[in-house]
């Protein structure tokens, strides 16, 4: 991988890091509350109104792909922080805590990130944008197979690892929409 890659994904995990914790101090830890199937779902709205955008060329709303990719990994984000605190019943957490664990979370997302990488030799980069978008709507579509399996796989990858791929997916988008960006300016 090149350190191109490196800098841009952690550019983009800064960027949706600090807009996490910034929510986390104005709201709590409020999304203690979901279950991980609504957690699923509003994934599934952010995705579908990238694939709505996309196809239609506008948005009524004054926010573009952008902040959707980025809410779908802080989602995953949380997901995979609710999927450690299964047993842990407090809806609040103390900011500290949860830095920790997104970094935690982000980190091991980041390293199946290069493995994978390694693999693919950055195919990623010849994608289209909208193939990202298309591939994490997939991913949502397994997760809910799964949690109508109440979480049991036969020979699949299991949910966290489905998170993964979708915080890594959207992070690759941003990084061709901010390379885009760039050409255009």
């Amino acid at each position: 991988m090149s350190n191109k890659t490196e800098n841009q994904y952690w550019e983009v995990i800064d960027n949706c890091k600090n807009i996490f914790l910034n929510k986390t101090r104005d709201y709590g830890t409020s999304w203690r509350l979901f279950r991980l199937p609504s957690i699923t779902d509003q994934i599934y709205i952010k995705a579908n109104r990238i694939r709505t955008i996309e196809q239609t060329g506008f948005t009524k709303v004054d926010e573009g792909r952008e902040s959707e990719f980025m809410g779908i990994i802080n989602y995953c984000i949380i997901a995979l922080i609710q999927l450690d605190l299964q047993d842990d019943t407090r809806e609040d957490l103390k900011l500290d805590e949860v830095e920790k664990f997104y970094t935690e979370k982000i980190q091991s997302t980041f390293d199946l990130m290069l493995l994978k990488n390694h693999d693919y030799g950055e195919a990623w980069r010849s994608m289209r944008i909208g193939t990202f978008s298309d591939m994490i709507l997939v991913r949502i579509k397994r997760i809910k197979q799964i949690e109508e399996n109440e979480g049991e796989t036969i020979d699949s990858e299991g949910i966290d690892a489905n998170y993964q791929d979708m915080i890594n997916y959207a992070i690759f988008a941003m990084i061709k929409i901010n390379e885009a960006n760039e050409v255009l300016n």
